[in-house]
């Protein structure tokens, strides 16, 4: 089960909005996001939350419930504590925040989700991995170096990839203006899933559906 999650992006009012910070942008839509008190340790800014009170969160903002409406059931095996954390190394040394965090808590590689954009999926598409490929995503090669392997999970946000633009460039622009608009939607889709995936026992019976989901028309 997932025990912490990293959120990917860049520090600093001017890389606020930018196709970079996708994850810290789908962070703050939480509906939840508010009860985390984030703290400043392991090179970043991290929070935790009792699993228990995270799925009683879940149940208060309608993000994941029981038939009934209940609270939706933490499984025996469930970590007591999630992490979620929000390096502030600048994108290219995000792994050594993350590792620093994981080392101290004695977190496993596959107890890890990092959230972050996604060059080779188009705007409005989300992915959920395990393992593989790095896609050229500094803040994945460093988290790779970092815990020494790629086996943890990742949830991309799609940012597509430009025509005839510097790549650096285009990550570190802001969305545009139709974008912005359907990040909302994008948002409030993806966080349903990432609930579920919070709570579940066995992430890779979510790949089915999400391995790649297109969420705009």
């Amino acid at each position: 089960m997932i025990s912490l999650v990293a959120f990917l992006g860049n520090y600093g009012r001017e890389y606020e909005n930018t196709r970079h910070n996708a994850a810290w942008l789908f962070e703050k839509s939480l509906p939840f996001s508010s009860v985390l008190n984030y703290q400043e340790k392991f090179r970043g800014e991290y929070a935790v939350i009792e699993t228990k009170e995270l799925a009683a969160q879940f149940a208060k903002t309608g993000l994941l419930t029981t038939k009934d409406g209940g609270e939706p059931h933490v499984p025996d095996i469930a970590p007591e504590k999630i992490y979620f954390l929000k390096p502030l190394t600048y994108m290219n040394l995000s792994g050594e925040s993350i590792g620093e965090l994981a080392h101290f808590f004695k977190i496993n590689p596959n107890e890890i989700l990092v959230v972050h954009d996604e060059l080779e999926l188009p705007f409005g598409t989300v992915s959920l991995k395990w393992s593989g490929g790095l896609g050229g995503h500094n803040g994945l090669r460093s988290t790779k170096a970092t815990l020494g392997t790629a086996d943890f999970w990742r949830l991309r946000f799609g940012i597509g990839k430009p025509e005839g633009k510097d790549i650096a460039d285009y990550v570190l622009s802001s969305f545009s203006a139709a974008e912005r608009e359907s990040l909302p939607l994008i948002h409030a889709q993806t966080a349903k899933l990432f609930a579920k995936l919070l709570l579940s026992t066995d992430p890779i019976r979510l790949l089915s559906e999400w391995g790649k989901k297109k969420l705009l028309a």
